[in-house]
Formats: structure tokens, C-alpha cells, sequence
């Protein structure tokens, strides 16, 4: 049952820590308030809702190593598994300056509710190091990774925790943590990690199907509404694999895309900018910083005239603070949690539509899930056989979860929680407490 007391890791009710503070809860903060609006939609399920706001398993580690110049280097690293009841963790690893354990523990969390609301058989678990990838080299860079993942390697693997891409991790890796993992078993295992390159294992769509899942997301959405894809103007924050391949599919379907924002400048163009010379552009320079194109004020991305706004760099963006500046219609999560909850309430007082993360970012998952299945069977499905397999599932969860929320008269994040968190509760119901 929902609770008006904050809750604490462990479950407790009692003031909020000192991470947890009415100003700024922090993602694992903004995810316990999520879990509390949903709990009153959960039924008997409710008395397991507990498993919901403990991680089953933190793991912080030390990842040292040594620098080009001789010097020793320590970082902190994560790994967090929220939930196990549906199957082994799932979730990337992100190299970032400003990664916390909160962020993992909301990130994991956030990847259990993702899996369960487009129903894959995975639990869910995220990892991450304090570091800031720019300041190595591709050798120290190898190293860390490496390391870390010899430090985890006593809670990962194809039937225990997936890894994955995330921020400022890619294919390559991936390739080093997989080899990491075989060294220290004996024997290749494809399947600890999905994000992989093609020689290794990976699957042909992975690298766009993040991005192509929240075209496929944001176009029911659109239709749902009324809303023309063609013609509709963009505005999409992050440009990174997400954005940019999110930004090149709506371009593709008609769509103007009037502003894109990466972390060195906002651009602006009302006629709509040249996403295809944009994308290679950025993969040339590492920003569209210099691309041609009005600069803007980074807070006045929220404020540009659009029907579409796509999130997709960090969590935390959309606040009571700029929420009532956008002009969108409709908003698709591209990042994971990039709407508080008080912003959220904004949006729906003023009739924008919110299509949450955990169902518009989860094409990168499923494709990751059809990774993993590939590498366990040696058996490798066209492009074209991926990608109308992930249309396929992410239409029918996007369906299935906009019902409920007609049913509930809830949000559609509200009813994608409604929908992922019985799955989850049901399957932990199911399988009891051991011992």
C-alpha cells in the first residue's frame, strides 16, 4: 500500500536520508515515489511490494589501475541487481564523472520494471564507474575495463547478469569485458554481454534499436493522439546513439527536426535541421558544436515551439522548473528518467502527453534479448528479421499498457508500472521465499 512516509533502502519508513532530500531526491528517490503511485493499482500484490524498493544485491568494488604515465589510478565501481524473480539481470555498464550508486541502484531498478513491461525473461541490474572516459586513453581505458570487470565477475554471467552498452561504453567495451569473463572462466562465453561486435557475437539492428524503439513508441503514441508524424516538428535532447538514430527515423517519416542539443550547444533551425550531415558530422567532431544552425541558450531548448520532445541524454532534465515552458505535445523518454515526478504531474495538468522510458528506450533491451538468445542457439537472424521482431513487441506492449491506463485513467508511466510491477510480484508470489 502507498505510503506517505518516504521509504529507505531497506524499507523502512522514517525521515529521509540525507541523499534524499525534498529539493533533490536523486533517481533512486524519484523511482521509491514511482513504486508508491503505483502500489494502490497492485491488488493482493501489494504485500510484496518491499521486493520492489530493496535491490536483491549492491556491489561496489575498486577498480585500479595503472596510468600511461606509471602512476596509480583508483575509481569506484558498481553493479546492482534490483530484482532476479523473472531471470538474470539485465543492464548496462555507463562511464560517467558523476555516476553514483544511487544512479545504478534507480538504473536497475528502472531496467527490472523496463524488461517486465515489454516482457522479456530478464530481471534487472545496471553498473557503472566514476570516471570520466575523456580523460583516458584508449590503453587505460582497456585497463579499467578490464579491471572492472574481473571485480564483478563473481555476480555476472549469460545465466546470472548480462551487461550492456551504455553511456560512454560501445561495442568495443563490450568485447573487452566478454574477453575478460572468457579468460577467467576457460572458455568463450558470447553470451555475458550483449552489445558485442558482429565478429563476436552481436546482433545486426542492436545499434540502432534503442532509437528505433522510441520512433516505434512515439509514433502509436502520435497516432493516438491525432498527431501526424509528417510534417511534425522534433526537438531532441542528446545526440548521442539514441537521439541521433531517434532524430534520423522521424526525419525519415516526414518529421522536422527543429532543435537537437548535445552537453556543448543547443541548435535551432524552425525549417529543420540536416540530420543525416548532423550525424556525421558529430561522429567526425564528437558534438554538433560548430554544425550550422541558430545557438541557443541551453535552457532555451524547452521553451522551442514543437509537437515532439525527446529526452535522450540523462535523467533528471525535465523539472518543476522547465516543465511549464514546454510547448510539445507529446514527450518520448529516449533517457532513462529524465522526468521527476513533480514534472510529470506538470505535464499531464497541461494536457502533454508523457511516453515513458521503461516502455520507449526498451527497443535496445529487447534487441539485446534477441542477442543473448542468438549466442545461446549459434543461430543469427537477419537485420530485417530483428527489426520486425522489435516493432512487433514493442507495439504490443505499447497497446497492451495504453489500455490499462484508459482502464485506470492513470498515466501512461503509471500504467506501464501497473502492468510490469504485477508481472514481477506475480512471478515473486509464484515462487515463494526460499528458504
Amino acid at each position: 500500500m502507498s505510503s506517505a512516509a518516504p521509504t529507505n533502502i531497506a524499507g523502512q519508513k522514517h525521515a529521509l536520508p540525507s541523499y534524499l532530500n525534498a529539493d533533490n531526491l536523486g533517481p533512486w528517490g524519484i523511482y521509491l515515489q514511482q513504486v508508491d503511485r503505483v502500489t494502490p493499482y497492485l491488488g493482493s500484490l501489494a504485500r510484496w511490494v518491499e521486493t520492489l524498493k530493496r535491490p536483491k544485491r549492491a556491489l561496489v568494488v575498486d577498480v585500479p589501475i595503472e596510468l600511461d604515465n606509471g602512476t596509480i589510478a583508483h575509481f569506484e565501481g558498481y553493479r546492482v541487481q534490483h530484482n532476479l524473480s523473472r531471470g538474470p539481470g539485465k543492464g548496462g555498464v555507463r562511464f560517467h564523472q558523476d555516476v553514483t550508486l544511487s544512479e545504478v541502484m534507480a538504473l536497475s531498478a528502472w531496467m527490472s520494471v523496463k524488461n517486465a513491461a515489454v516482457n522479456v525473461p530478464y530481471g534487472g541490474a545496471k553498473g557503472g564507474i566514476r570516471v570520466d572516459p575523456r580523460t583516458l586513453s584508449h590503453a587505460e581505458l582497456e585497463r579499467l575495463t578490464r579491471r572492472y570487470t574481473s571485480e564483478i565477475n563473481i555476480i555476472i554471467g549469460p545465466s546470472k547478469d548480462i551487461p550492456a552498452p551504455d553511456v560512454n561504453t560501445n561495442a568495443q567495451v563490450m568485447a573487452w569485458m566478454m574477453d575478460t569473463y572468457s579468460m577467467n572462466s576457460g572458455s568463450t562465453s558470447t553470451g555475458v554481454v550483449t552489445g558485442k561486435p558482429i565478429s563476436l557475437g552481436g546482433s545486426l539492428g542492436r545499434h540502432e534499436a534503442t532509437g528505433r524503439g522510441v520512433f516505434v513508441v512515439g509514433s502509436e503514441a502520435a497516432r493516438n493522439i491525432g498527431l501526424d508524424i509528417k510534417g511534425a516538428s522534433v526537438a531532441v535532447q542528446g545526440f548521442g546513439n539514441v537521439g541521433a538514430v531517434a532524430a534520423k527515423l522521424f526525419h525519415e517519416a516526414g518529421a522536422k527536426v527543429v532543435a537537437v542539443q548535445d552537453h556543448r550547444t543547443t541548435l535551432f533551425d524552425p525549417a529543420g535541421l540536416d540530420v543525416a550531415a548532423m550525424m556525421e558530422y558529430a561522429a567526425h567532431s564528437g558534438t554538433i558544436e560548430g554544425f550550422r544552425g541558430e545557438v541557443l541558450r541551453t535552457e532555451q531548448f524547452w521553451e522551442v515551439d514543437c509537437d515532439i520532445l525527446i529526452p535522450a541524454a540523462l535523467e533528471g532534465q525535465i523539472t518543476a522548473r522547465n516543465a511549464p515552458l514546454i510547448k510539445a505535445r507529446l514527450v518520448i523518454e529516449g533517457a532513462n528518467g529524465p522526468t521527476t515526478p513533480e514534472a510529470d504531474d506538470i505535464l499531464r495538468e497541461r494536457n502533454i502527453l508523457v511516453a515513458p522510458d521503461v516502455i520507449a528506450n526498451a527497443g535496445g533491451v529487447t534487441v539485446s534479448y534477441f542477442e543473448w538468445v542468438q549466442d545461446f542457439s549459434s543461430f543469427f537472424w537477419t537485420e530485417e528479421e530483428i527489426n520486425q521482431r522489435l516493432v512487433r513487441i514493442m507495439q504490443e506492449a505499447f497497446r497492451a499498457i495504453w489500455q490499462v491506463a484508459q482502464d485506470n485513467k492513470v498515466t501512461l508511466r503509471t500504467a506501464a508500472f501497473i502492468v510490469a510491477c504485477s508481472r514481477i510480484l506475480q512471478a515473486r508470489e509464484m515462487r515463494g521465499l526460499y528458504p
